[in-house]
């Protein structure tokens, strides 16, 4: 294959990046393709780079970092020619490792050489709300304010992320957020109306995150080359909420069949109204409080290397 214009980005504050590991990976990737390296150091700065990027026409922008530089790479890159690879350097990593990726970063660079060596580059689809794309889902009400707790720690997050989820979910459910009352309605084109959400997450993929090794399933409809599918949790009473986290470490019918949620699929567009401001999240980034929200599928939005092609049907990667 020939040699590809190659913008790398690199977030060196993302959790597991070290000098020694952009050493390496960018050396691997000169050996075969013209890379160009930069940082990013704000806020917003991946979608800034990506942007030029894809104005100067080059081949693919190689993101280093968590989920939000992944996020914000994508959304500088949607709609043009320009392609998006993963590489895990977050704490989590869920797209990277949804799309088959190993979580170490030198080994992945592996895997993605080989895949960019088989021109595995596809056009995928994204989900947009409020004109803000994301890759793998969108969290609203409780979902959003344990987020929003989280990036309070954000030192803390960068050792020990999952135990601080956990600990801001259970702070968060018994001081920070209203449970008792609904936060919003969602619409959607059918004309039905789920009047008294809770807890929303709108998924474009499939997990919905990563607890250490385990996947929370909760959409297996939810594939780069179908529409979206939103979960609509309508009680936060805590028997409800254990009985659904333990159903989607097992299966993801805890979903369907529990009277509390509202599961749809293949969704090309709906619109959420707040009976207050409720908080929101893209890709893990917390975005705020709003009252009110669009979303949409975009198809074929992004060329994306996919090293793994069952992702694009859902089916299993093989990671435990």
């Amino acid at each position: 294959m020939e040699d590809l214009k190659v913008l790398l980005v690199v977030n060196p504050s993302a959790s597991s990046v070290t000098p020694r590991t952009q050493v390496v990976i960018e050396k691997a990737l000169a050996a075969d393709h013209d890379v160009v390296r930069a940082e990013t150091n704000r806020r917003g700065h991946a979608a800034r780079l990506s942007q030029d990027a894809a104005m100067k026409n080059m081949d693919m922008v190689i993101v280093l970092g968590g989920d939000g530089t992944l996020n914000e790479a994508a959304n500088g890159l949607a709609g043009t020619d320009t392609a998006l690879a993963a590489l895990p350097g977050g704490s989590t990593n869920v797209f990277a490792r949804t799309l088959g990726l190993p979580d170490d970063a030198v080994e992945a660079t592996g895997v993605l050489l080989d895949a960019i060596e088989r021109r595995a580059v596809h056009p995928v689809g994204l989900g947009s709300v409020n004109g803000r794309y994301f890759l793998f889902h969108a969290g609203l009400g409780f979902d959003a304010a344990v987020v929003a707790e989280v990036e309070k720690r954000g030192q803390l997050k960068r050792y020990a992320s999952h135990p601080l989820f956990v600990y801001a979910a259970i702070d968060t459910w018994l001081r920070h957020y209203d449970r008792r009352k609904a936060a919003f309605s969602v619409r959607f084109s059918d004309g039905s109306v789920v009047p008294d959400g809770k807890f929303g997450i709108c998924l474009n993929t499939n997990p919905y995150t990563y607890l250490g090794s385990r996947p929370l399933d909760l959409a297996p409809e939810a594939t780069l080359d179908r529409g979206l599918v939103m979960v609509t949790i309508r009680s936060l009473r805590l028997h409800r909420i254990l009985r659904l986290a333990n159903g989607a470490l097992r299966s993801n019918e805890a979903l369907r069949k529990n009277k509390a949620v509202d599961y749809r699929t293949d969704l090309t567009e709906f619109w959420l109204d707040g009976h207050r401001p409720f908080p929101y999240q893209v890709d893990g980034d917390y975005l705020g409080e709003v009252t009110k929200l669009h979303f949409r599928h975009e198809p074929d939005i992004l060329r994306l290397v996919v090293p793994d092609d069952r992702v694009l049907a859902g089916a299993p990667t093989g990671e435990s």
